[in-house]
């Protein structure tokens, strides 16, 4: 198993936008292009793309980034996107990109990181805490959990 930090590893660039991209068709492909694309060679503490690799297939990946299109500007980083293939679900291979996101945000120097999501049950039992709802641009809301980290 191996996370790929696209910051760290910027040859895996294209292949991390065409991985987001497949991923998560609700999103404009564009978002992903630029924003991977920016996140290369960038000396500020966000974003971060992460790829989750085993025996050379590609099968997760997340971000962390400044705002996941919510409501709550005022806190940041946002854990993003993660995502699993459905036949590796179920063997806390989300958890790993979990992991390295906060190891970045502390290296960061934050305190706390946050996601909002609509699944209830899961990301609790990975230190996360239910705060609030939160409001998309696209008139729905997002449960938000945050996490202190240690």
């Amino acid at each position: 198993m191996r996370i790929i930090s696209i910051r760290e590893n910027p040859e895996y660039k294209d292949k991390a936008i065409q991985y987001f991209q497949k991923c998560w068709k609700g999103v404009p492909p564009i978002i992903y292009e630029d924003c991977i694309s920016h996140a290369v060679g960038s000396i500020k503490p966000l974003p971060h793309w992460y790829l989750l690799e085993k025996e050379g297939e590609l099968i997760g990946c997340a971000g962390l980034i400044t705002n996941d299109f919510i409501s709550r500007m005022d806190l940041y980083p946002w854990i993003c996107a993660i995502f699993i293939e459905e036949h590796h679900r179920g063997n806390a291979y989300g958890a790993l990109l979990m992991e390295k996101a906060k190891e970045d945000a502390r290296q960061g120097g934050f305190d706390h990181v946050y996601l909002c999501t609509d699944h209830v049950g899961y990301y609790e039992k990975y230190g996360f805490s239910y705060i609030g709802q939160g409001y998309h641009p696209w008139n729905e809301e997002s449960r938000m959990y945050a996490c202190r980290l240690q």
